[in-house]
């Protein structure tokens, strides 16, 4: 565990919350913690933090709140979500507002770590494939593309007019003259990039 891994731990209950920030904290994890729900939401539109653990139940700001600002205004934070009030129709909804996890108290600590790590690697890959789509997508930005003959500046404004259309292209030429290049291009400056290619 690396310590730039950034925790805010939202917890009403003081044994809860401190035992959470010594093991985190054991664990390499910068843990900052808050008891209640508008502390919460000061620090989380003045810090960034890769995972927010939040108890559900409490006091005014609850953690359902917490899940929805969270997933608003700094979306790629995780957010696991506990409570010792746990029902299967409180999950379900957690989780299709955007937690991660939905973990029931009591429970055990391997537990939450098991499931912190799992977050992380998460985290890890989403951002990994979003960095390699930027890339992929500068790759075969049009400005990329060279060639300053009249007929490669015909090719590159015929690319500009296709890609947005929906319509199939049909690219056809000799070996070894860019056919795949000025497919990739249209591809990747259409409203299809975020798509397989």
């Amino acid at each position: 565990m690396t310590e730039q891994v950034q925790v805010l731990i939202i917890e009403d209950e003081a044994g809860m919350r401190d035992l959470l920030q010594k093991v985190l904290g054991r664990q390499g994890y910068t843990v900052r913690v808050v008891a209640e729900g508008k502390d919460a939401l000061k620090l989380l539109e003045e810090e960034t933090f890769d995972l927010v653990l939040t108890d559900v139940v409490m006091p005014g700001v609850d953690g359902m709140d917490i899940l929805r600002f969270v997933k608003r205004e700094r979306p790629e934070t995780t957010v696991i979500i506990m409570t010792a009030f746990g029902t299967i129709d409180s999950a379900v909804q957690a989780m299709k507002e955007g937690a991660y996890h939905y973990i029931s108290k009591p429970f055990k600590m391997e537990e939450i770590l098991v499931v912190l790590e799992k977050a992380l690697e998460e985290k890890r890959l989403r951002e990994e494939v979003a960095f390699l789509r930027q890339e992929v997508t500068a790759r075969y930005r049009f400005d990329n593309l060279i060639g300053k003959s009249k007929a490669m500046q015909e090719v590159f404004d015929l690319i500009r007019r296709v890609a947005p259309s929906k319509s199939t292209v049909l690219i056809y030429g000799k070996s070894g003259t860019g056919k795949e290049l000025v497919a990739k291009a249209i591809h990747y400056n259409s409203p299809r990039r975020d798509r397989p290619f």
